[in-house]
Order: structure tokens, then C-alpha cells, then sequence
């Protein structure tokens, strides 16, 4: 009988989304495959853990491409990126809680792809004076993925209701990344 390969990346990360502590064995009986087959697939966590990263790599790069980053207002573009990214939330949150996948030689080159187009959205809405230019694109990327994790797992845990991932993340991050025409807004002091 032939393993699906998906099957059980998807279950993992159901799995390991709702309790990242989960064993190889409990991983193995969520997917309905022996720990045997499941260590044919995956010589161990962190082959699994890697084959989840690409999943989650491969899953933002087409919530990009849907979100059209390019097209209109970069508000609106933040939006949609957000909506796209929605149903991969919980794989992406417990994916930023494994550190080895952001450290040393070994980072995958595809969170640098993402990291720099989600950067080149923020750089056009501060271009386009939608934006503060008080905060780095590099920071409002970075917010925007703590953002992310940070409302999947309320969710998961029932502290949000899924209705409202969306709104929630769009308003904070916009509501702070927008440029006022307030006089009355904090002014980026130089440091001496």
C-alpha cells in the first residue's frame, strides 16, 4: 500500500499545530500509518519538521501569489495576504516555535524569499505614503508574522473566534503601520 506523502505531512501538522510536544508514535497514529512507515517517510523529527518547513514555505509563496502584492493600495494588498495566509496560520505558528529551522547554514532560502517580498510590500506602501517610514519594513514583516502566530493560536485555543483572524491582525498592524497626517503622531527622535 502506497503512503500519501501529503496525508501525513497534514496530519503532522494538525497534529503538532495543536501539541508541538507530539512523539514520532502519536504523529504515526494521527496520520493512520505504523511508526515504522512513518520512519520510512521521515528518518526521524527533524526530517519531518523539515518537510513540514517546505509545506509552510510552499503554502505562503501561493497565499503571495493570491494576494497580489503588487496590485492597488498596499493596505488593501496586506489584507488579502492576510486572508491567504488564514488557513495555514496554525502550521506557520508552530513552524516560528522551531528555532532550528532560523538559525545557522542550514536556513531554508525560501524564508528569505518571503521574508523580502513581504518586506517589498510595506517598502511600496511607505513609498506610496500609506505607511510610516518610522518603521523598518524589516520590523512591520516581522510584527506582522508574530501577528500571524499570535492570533492562530488564540484561536486554536478558543480565546478568538476564526471569524475574526483577519480583522484582528489587519487593524493592529495597519492601524499602527499607517502614516497620520497627525501632528499630534510620535516623531522618530535621532539618537546622540
Amino acid at each position: 500500500m502506497a503512503v500519501d506523502r501529503d496525508h501525513v505531512l497534514r496530519s503532522a501538522a494538525a497534529l503538532l499545530t495543536r501539541r508541538s510536544t507530539a512523539t514520532m508514535d502519536e504523529v504515526a497514529k494521527a496520520a493512520g500509518i505504523s511508526r515504522a512507515t512513518l520512519h520510512r517517510q521521515f528518518a526521524g523529527r527533524d526530517a519531518l519538521i523539515r518537510a513540514l518547513e517546505a509545506l509552510g514555505i510552499a503554502e505562503c509563496e501561493a497565499a503571495l501569489d493570491a494576494a497580489r502584492p503588487d496590485e492597488g493600495p498596499a493596505g488593501d494588498a496586506v489584507r488579502r495576504l492576510v486572508a491567504e495566509i488564514e488557513p495555514h496560520a496554525p502550521l506557520l505558528a508552530f513552524l516560528y516555535t522551531e528555532n532550528q529551522l532560523f538559525e545557522g547554514e542550514e536556513q531554508n532560502e525560501g524564508w528569505a524569499r518571503i521574508d523580502e517580498r513581504v518586506a517589498a510590500l510595506f517598502r511600496r506602501g511607505q513609498s506610496s505614503g500609506e505607511f510610516r517610514i518610522d518603521l523598518t519594513p524589516a520590523w512591520l514583516t516581522e510584527a506582522l508574522y508574530g501577528l500571524l502566530a499570535s492570533a492562530a493560536w488564540a484561536v486554536a485555543e478558543g480565546r478568538v473566534a476564526p471569524k475574526d483572524f483577519t480583522h484582528m491582525i489587519t487593524e493592529l498592524l495597519l492601524g499602527g503601520a499607517r502614516r497620520s497626517d497627525d501632528p499630534a503622531q510620535p516623531v522618530r527622535r535621532k539618537s546622540s
